[in-house]
């Protein structure tokens, strides 16, 4: 319970710095104050002040909150995606790519990007994304499945070889596409939250609540399953059932978020094993804890993603990447290790 209140804490405390630095900087005290002038006029109390800069509120509500905001939902999903996938697999190094959920997502972003389609306007790409998403995860699942049962491996392996060939059409794509074309796909391939706005968190916003209601109200047959297939099924787990609920919320999680801001790696990997690291593997615990993680995670990168270059905007996936493929290999070697060897 501490954690959980630490982690809150820093995750208010990541967002009112994230919503204060900028082009235009804002005292952390004037963000503050604008928020509790929004909620005091909502329920008519004369409470706050706004931004001693003309543009500042404009700024701080337009720009910055929905980019903080949907920062934090993203996290959260991912986060809480992850530590659901560890379980399910029983293996700490799986996250939310295994299963095809990124691949698919970017297929179908690339040919909304490449064929130029416009039929839902600005939310073409988004809703591409997530169908195709969805779309490659079931198709997993489903050729994963064989006598009514799904093996853990058998799913790995089919991720893996559906990853290779959305991997190939994505290329396919880039070769047809032309030299503006291929900008997008590689800048949304490596995940950015610049031009956020409310219109997207207010699509993220339910379908990443819903996922993560989903995900609280498992986490007692997780810790179940935790025991072994057997020990869990004795116990009255349905785990085909729990497999096929956990698949379903983490492609839900994991599509809504990557069909608005792309790929961010590695979160749904690293956070959840550090929570492991200090709570232990009661996923009652784990599992919250993740979701505030991750969303704490993706606010202070995306603060470091648009601060650490003037006046410009680097890929948050590019930084994930940089501070998460060093942690993985390190993992690996920690896991060698502890095992004594890989064979």
């Amino acid at each position: 319970m501490a954690l959980l209140v630490a982690l809150g804490v820093a995750l208010v405390a990541a967002a009112i710095v994230a919503a204060a630095v900028g082009q235009l900087p804002i005292a952390p005290s004037e963000v503050l104050g604008s928020v509790l002038h929004r909620v005091g006029g909502w329920v008519g109390l004369d409470i706050g002040s706004v931004p001693s800069h003309p543009r500042g509120e404009a700024a701080l509500w337009n720009v910055r909150s929905p980019r903080v905001l949907l920062a934090a939902l993203v996290g959260a999903a991912l986060g809480g995606a992850g530590a659901v996938l560890q379980a399910v697999f029983g293996n700490p190094l799986a996250e939310p790519s295994v299963i095809g959920v990124s691949g698919g997502a970017a297929v179908g972003a690339c040919s909304v990007i490449v064929f130029g389609w416009s039929f839902l306007g600005s939310y073409t790409v988004p809703a591409i994304a997530f169908a195709t998403a969805l779309g490659t995860t079931l198709v997993i699942y489903a050729m994963a499945r064989h006598g009514g049962r799904t093996e853990v491996v058998t799913l790995v392996l089919m991720g893996i070889a559906v990853n290779a060939v959305t991997a190939a059409v994505i290329a396919y794509l880039v070769f047809l596409g032309d030299s503006q074309a291929r900008e997008q796909i590689v800048f949304w391939q490596l995940g950015s939250f610049n031009g956020s706005r409310w219109e997207a968190v207010r699509v993220v916003a339910p379908v990443v609540a819903v996922g993560l209601a989903g995900v609280m109200a498992i986490t007692r047959q997780l810790d179940l399953l935790a025991l072994g297939e057997r020990s869990a099924r004795h116990l009255g787990v349905n785990v085909e059932r729990l497999r096929l609920t956990s698949i379903v919320i983490v492609s839900l999680l994991v599509a809504s978020g990557v069909a608005f801001v792309g790929i961010i790696a590695f979160i749904g990997l690293i956070v959840p094993h550090l929570v492991r690291m200090v709570v232990g593997p009661s996923h009652r615990t784990l599992v919250p804890a993740s979701v505030l993680g991750g969303a704490l995670l993706v606010v202070i990168a995306d603060v470091v993603a648009r601060t650490a270059v003037d006046y410009a905007d680097l890929p948050i996936g590019m930084l994930t990447a940089l501070v998460g493929g060093p942690f993985f290999f390190w993992m690996l070697h920690r896991t060698r290790t502890a095992a004594g060897g890989w064979g």
